[in-house]
């Protein structure tokens, strides 16, 4: 359903992307690690369009990404971002209903609510919770709320950020199951990034090992520890040890 075809992008001298190939099929998980500053963001934001590579190509079910039309193609994503990204001053029916309010997905408002509900409870959150301010909720219960809106449109696609950052790890757990729940009832694809390999265990239909700007090995979930690979190795086992350089 995603294609990355030899993506490259630069900032200045810096190369992000060095020539990234990468396929995800239609509703299988992806998730993406490697360390800070390998081009994780990146890849994710050139795929929604938000940054151009400078060369290669991106397709979504085969249609180049740079030539879509933008607000069709972005009403087929969902996403949920690292810290949570709600806004203060919306009630949490009205974050999660974000998009059923305006543009092309608008809904009358009473539907919105009623949508917004169904997907709180989806979610593990009660009515009562929907008219809460996001600074009256635990962070986990944020991050729920976050993923009631990154599923309220339905989409074919769901990004997930770093989707269990700051959290305990009793509460990852929890998210990590959610959104493993809901993305096979869903049938959506999948594509997350991350550093927390509890979640990569949870969500994974398949993983890859991006370092430097590569992709330097891609494959299922279950063949991970047992790659073969010294740079993916290193990364789930934490060695101090091998072909990644720690940052001092």
């Amino acid at each position: 359903m995603i294609e990355m075809r030899d993506v490259h992008k630069a900032f200045g001298i810096n190369r992000v992307l060095r020539g990234v190939t990468l396929t995800i099929p239609r509703g299988e998980s992806m998730v993406i690690i490697g360390g800070s500053g390998t081009g994780k963001s990146v890849a994710l934001k050139c795929i929604l369009g938000l940054i151009r590579p400078d060369t290669g190509q991106i397709l979504l079910d085969g249609e180049d990404v740079a030539r879509a039309e933008r607000d069709a193609f972005l009403a087929r994503f969902g996403m949920l971002f690292q810290g949570g990204a709600l806004f203060d001053s919306l009630t949490v029916w009205q974050n999660v209903a974000f998009r059923l309010l305006r543009g092309r997905l608008k809904r009358p408002k009473a539907q919105a609510r009623e949508i917004a509900i169904e997907k709180l409870r989806r979610v593990g959150l009660t009515p009562e919770t929907a008219d809460l301010f996001p600074a009256e909720l635990s962070g986990g219960m944020q991050k729920r709320v976050g993923l009631a809106r990154a599923i309220a449109a339905a989409p074919e696609i769901i990004f997930f950020d770093e989707p269990t950052t700051g959290l305990d790890p009793i509460m990852a757990g929890v998210i990590n199951e959610l959104i493993r729940e809901i993305v096979v009832e869903m049938g959506a694809t999948a594509m997350t990034i991350t550093h927390d390999m509890s979640s990569v265990r949870a969500i994974a239909d398949k993983v890859a090992m991006l370092h430097n700007g590569k992709i330097r090995w891609t494959g299922p979930v279950a063949e991970m520890d047992d790659s073969g690979d010294p740079y993916l190795t290193q990364f789930i086992t934490g060695s101090a040890q091998g072909p990644i350089e720690a940052v001092r």
